[in-house]
């Protein structure tokens, strides 16, 4: 009889610790706060950080819209950087390095064997200036038709760079946002 309620007290520690280890993580943040981060806006939703540089696959990557595809181009960050570094200015030209080689494979890797000047732009899915890196993982031939297309993107980089800047966003937050879907972030923009 003492081993029985031991057992019925175990099993309500564990169902208790289970419900309430389930409602703690509603969210999916990875800061643990529910999205009210003070150094990020709280009105908007979080987004589960990717797996930054872990690609799977690196041939038939298809370009969904105006968004990559997330299997060839997860995003990938320079993991060292801060706020402080990509708020200085020219911090971008300091990190900028993709040789013709590597945008020649990301072509390839989306089937893009021919195209007119200005027709798509090699973009770094997480901008260097909000600490992406040169890495193939995030990189992906953005087209400039329809809009919103690469010069949209362009707006979204420095709106969130200035965001990043003036302490609105963390920088962990805004490279979540534009790795996950900068579209997202385009359409809540105060001004476009």
């Amino acid at each position: 009889m003492k081993y029985f309620h031991l057992l019925v007290a175990a099993l309500i520690l564990l169902f208790v610790f289970t419900g309430c280890n389930s409602t703690a993580s509603n969210g999916n943040n990875s800061n643990g706060n529910g999205g009210n981060s003070k150094q990020g806006r709280s009105n908007q939703p979080t987004t589960k950080e990717p797996t930054w540089g872990v690609r799977n696959k690196t041939s038939n990557c298809t370009i969904n819209g105006p968004l990559q595809d997330i299997a060839c181009t997860p995003g990938d960050i320079i993991q060292s950087a801060t706020k402080e570094q990509i708020c200085q200015p020219g911090y971008a030209r300091t990190v900028r390095n993709v040789p013709t080689s590597e945008k020649n494979q990301v072509y390839a890797e989306y089937g893009i064997t021919h195209h007119s000047t200005g027709e798509y732009e090699v973009d770094h899915l997480v901008s260097l200036e909000l600490g992406g890196s040169n890495d193939i993982s995030n990189l992906w031939p953005e087209a400039a038709s329809p809009k919103p297309g690469f010069h949209e993107k362009d707006k979204v980089e420095n709106y969130l760079h200035d965001q990043v800047c003036s302490g609105a966003v963390s920088l962990k937050q805004a490279q979540i946002e534009i790795a996950t879907n900068w579209l997202d972030v385009y359409n809540r923009m105060p001004s476009k």
